[in-house]
């Protein structure tokens, strides 16, 4: 569910502006509106600074798992900003001595295969006009071709490979050279130069170790300053946006807080000299931030609904009601018992790892339940590893994938469809009138309607409602209702023809929008089908490689890598299909027809920043 709000107006002394932020930072609980920012050129580097921090934190991580490099012992900075300069300032360091190693490893690749050289003493040559021109041209060219150079050039071969020869040709200054040949400049240093280089430019990036390790040592420091700086931000952005009045005398903010937890805001504000405040009720027209409180279970699919968007503020919040549609497609998409078995077990070492709540840990739990899903859906379809359970357990009566699920995942797409129709009527209902949702409710009546009387029986022949088929009276009485509604109940007050006509262009648009969306619903049958197979041929080609007559030991030599290696490709696609299909259809068909609203803004107060959020 959308936590409820509250809005309120301020209008203090622009003098008042840093402590007052600081108040409300302290209790944690107003969003002050921002919207409209645009950040000055030092605004940026604050912005980048919070983003080094970042990197920083991420940096030092795996900087600290390499003890060889990291040394416990060294000094710590007298401050998190300090610190932090100095970390800047060796890793560009760093990133111009990475940058000239990789300039001389390509230079010694062009000179290894010239060998040592005295580069003084060519350059001797040069002044006394002999000039040395290097090639290189393929093998078979040069072998074919070197007699007839030589007899115009004095050409010395110096290396070669399997494809490729190097050689100089001494010439006069002036002699133009024509060769099949690629030719290169002359080198200012041998390969022993260029490998002495590449050694002191890896020394110098060794000895900045030293300096990261100091760094390491004001790890916390680090922390606590990119926190600073994420609070200074904060700041920054309430003062840019803040209006401005009476000379800038007065400033005029805009903030937001649940309505649960605004009286403590009204006791702030009460006891807050010089400050005149309002407090009203969110109309349609604000921008107002959502926030979201949901129960255990919703909240784990909360990471799904945030990859689209929240809701709009007043409207409906559909995690509760599609994160069980979303855990059923993942385990049909996968559908194998063996593989659900993994992903749980993944997901109790992931909850294991992450006791802490927080985003790791509401995917470790996403990751469980959608495993155990997979295994209970496996299981009912006997698919173990792409082996047949049938075969195992042959009294066991396993539902038939592959014959039966086609139709049944048209069903289920209709179900959703359906549900998400009815929760868009409930909505409209509950936020602008009753009769504003009859056209909907048309559409869900003409669908619900043919789908009873005419789909039910096509799943199962007995599956026929007596008093409810298609040439029953209260089919056609639903039928007539639905037509009712949704030609002229489609934009209430206006003129009944208008909407007639509106109906029937909406009529055309909701066929084939309804018809492909029930179609998409096919991909639920034609990636678990796939899966399936794929975990099949992988069975089948482990099995084929062991020669007849194998003992257990051959056999199992041979298959393990095999079964290990094509399960584990297959794992890994399947999983990564099963978590984006179904979240397709979710925000295209489910989200469509519950008439989804997104919102532009979350509900993140002014709060203080711990350390442990960079």
């Amino acid at each position: 569910m959308i936590a409820r709000m509250s809005k309120y107006d301020f209008v203090l002394y622009a003098a008042q502006r840093e402590d007052f932020i600081g108040k409300l930072r302290d209790l944690g609980l107003v969003d002050i509106t921002t919207t409209g920012w645009e950040p000055s050129e030092e605004d940026r580097q604050l912005l980048l600074d919070i983003e080094g921090c970042t990197k920083a934190a991420e940096f030092l991580k795996a900087f600290r798992a390499d003890g060889e490099r990291c040394d416990a012992g060294a000094a710590a900075f007298a401050s998190g900003e300090e610190a932090y300069e100095h970390y800047a300032a060796a890793q560009r360091e760093a990133a111009a001595i990475r940058s000239e190693i990789a300039r001389l490893e390509k230079a010694a690749d062009e000179l290894r295969p010239w060998g040592p050289f005295d580069v003084t003493r060519t350059e001797r040559l040069a002044e006394q006009g002999i000039l040395l021109h290097y090639f290189f041209t393929q093998r078979n060219t040069y072998d074919k071709q070197v007699a007839e150079w030589s007899a115009r050039y004095s050409i010395s071969e110096i290396s070669r490979s399997d494809s490729t020869v190097w050689f100089v040709v001494v010439a006069a200054p002036g002699e133009e050279i024509t060769l099949d040949a690629q030719e290169m400049k002359t080198p200012h240093m041998d390969i022993r130069e260029a490998e002495r280089r590449i050694a002191e430019e890896q020394s110098k990036l060794a000895a900045l170790d030293a300096e990261f390790s100091r760094v390491a040592a004001s790890e916390k420091l680090l922390a606590e300053y990119g926190a600073t700086l994420k609070e200074r931000l904060q700041g920054v952005r309430v003062a840019a946006t803040a209006q401005q009045e009476a000379d800038g005398t007065l400033l005029v903010m805009e903030g937001w807080a649940e309505t649960e937890t605004s009286e403590k805001v009204d006791a702030l504000l009460a006891d807050y000299p010089n400050v005149v405040w309002l407090k009203s009720d969110p109309t349609p027209e604000d921008d107002t931030p959502v926030k979201l409180k949901n129960n255990w279970f919703a909240r784990v699919f909360e990471l799904v609904g945030d990859m689209y968007a929240r809701p709009k503020y007043g409207t409906l919040d559909l995690t509760p009601f599609f994160a069980p549609f979303y855990m059923l497609f993942f385990g049909i998409c996968l559908n194998d018992a063996g593989y659900g078995a993994i992903l749980t077990l993944l997901g109790i070492w992931m909850l294991s790892k992450n006791r802490k709540a927080g985003m790791m840990r509401q995917a470790a739990w996403f990751a469980t339940l959608c495993g155990g899903m997979t295994v209970v859906f496996g299981g009912l379809c006997g698919s173990f590893f792409g082996i047949s359970m049938q075969e195992w357990f042959p009294r066991v009566p396993f539902f038939d994938f592959q014959d039966r699920f086609f139709s049944i995942a048209l069903a289920i797409g209709l179900i959703q469809i359906m549900f998400g129709m009815l929760l868009k009527v409930l909505m409209i209902s509950s936020t602008v009138g009753f009769r504003y949702s009859l056209a909907s409710l048309g559409w869900l009546l003409v669908i619900f309607g043919v789908s009873v009387a005419g789909g039910l029986p096509l799943l199962d022949s007995s599956w026929v409602i007596p008093f409810y088929t298609l040439s029953s009276p209260a089919f056609y009485a639903t039928l007539c209702l639905g037509v009712v509604l949704m030609l002229f109940f489609n934009s209430p007050g206006k003129n009944p023809f208008v909407n007639f006509g509106l109906g029937l262009w909406d009529t055309y648009n909701n066929l084939t929008g309804i018809l492909s969306d029930v179609l998409s619903y096919i991909r639920l049958f034609a990636i678990g089908l796939s899966g399936g197979i794929l975990a099949t041929v992988f069975n089948a080609l482990a099995a084929g490689f062991v020669p007849e007559g194998a003992g257990i030991a051959v056999r199992l030599l041979i298959m393990i890598p095999i079964l290990l290696i094509g399960h584990g490709i297959n794992l890994f696609m399947s999983t990564i299909s099963s978590f984006v299909h179904p979240m397709r259809l979710t925000f295209v068909e489910f989200y469509k027809n519950a008439g989804f609203e997104m919102s532009m803004r979350t509900f993140d107060p002014l709060r203080k920043i711990g350390a442990d959020e960079n």
